[in-house]
């Protein structure tokens, strides 16, 4: 192992990756508030509140397990050519000055 390479980490993910997951939990929001405001109207404000709880509670976990797999889809490790960073760093302006507070 006489030359030991450099990976880069690159997350690829964007918000149209999880857009139509947001949407599938929003119906099923909407859906369980729907049927915990019919609920209310039977007179059964405990079964309404308890129904929506158990909506919340279930799905949630899913939702998390949706997002985080999409998330760990889109990360990558892109091996870093030392040629190629050595001449990309040789392009770069010399006169760069850092930024100061005002």
């Amino acid at each position: 192992m006489d030359k030991l390479q450099r990976y880069r980490f690159k997350c690829t993910l964007t918000f149209g990756d999880i857009y139509g997951q947001v949407i599938a939990w929003l119906v099923v929001l909407l859906i369980s508030l729907a049927a915990a405001m019919g609920l209310m109207g039977a007179r059964q404000p405990l079964y309404a509140l308890v129904s929506v709880g158990l909506v919340l509670v279930l799905s949630l976990p899913f939702l998390l397990f949706a997002f985080v797999t999409t998330l760990v889809n889109h990360i990558e490790f892109v091996t870093v050519d030392s040629e190629a960073e050595a001449s990309a760093a040789s392009a770069a302006p010399v006169n760069q000055q850092p930024a100061q507070a005002v």
